[in-house]
């Protein structure tokens, strides 16, 4: 049975308008292919997209794209959406504990 294709970090690059994030993926037998995902630089400047979480969700990507790819690779440059960027946020936001007593503050 193949081993399904894992997207490895490779580096990042800033440019004018993007932050390019390169991804290579191997399969058994074949040559390494490289892919880049950018995210906008004004997402990070708008605090929509932490650097730190940045490699995750490229990663994310490529991995949604290369699993419902027919041929098993999508396009070698991908794109994050704004939306793309809000699902990472709210999937990765800690939820609020509404049966947690609140803090007991003097007056």
């Amino acid at each position: 049975m193949a081993s399904e294709p894992r997207p490895e970090y490779v580096g990042f690059t800033v440019n004018e308008k993007t932050r390019e994030y390169q991804l290579q993926v191997r399969r058994p037998g074949d040559e390494p292919r490289l892919f880049t995902v950018a995210i906008s630089n004004k997402a990070f400047l708008a605090n929509r997209v932490r650097y730190q979480d940045a490699p995750e969700i490229c990663f994310l990507k490529l991995q949604r794209e290369l699993d419902g790819s027919d041929d098993g690779f999508p396009a070698s440059h991908l794109t994050i959406a704004d939306a793309e960027l809000e699902e990472y946020k709210t999937a990765h936001t800690p939820k609020t504990n509404k049966n947690r007593p609140k803090p007991f503050t003097a007056t």
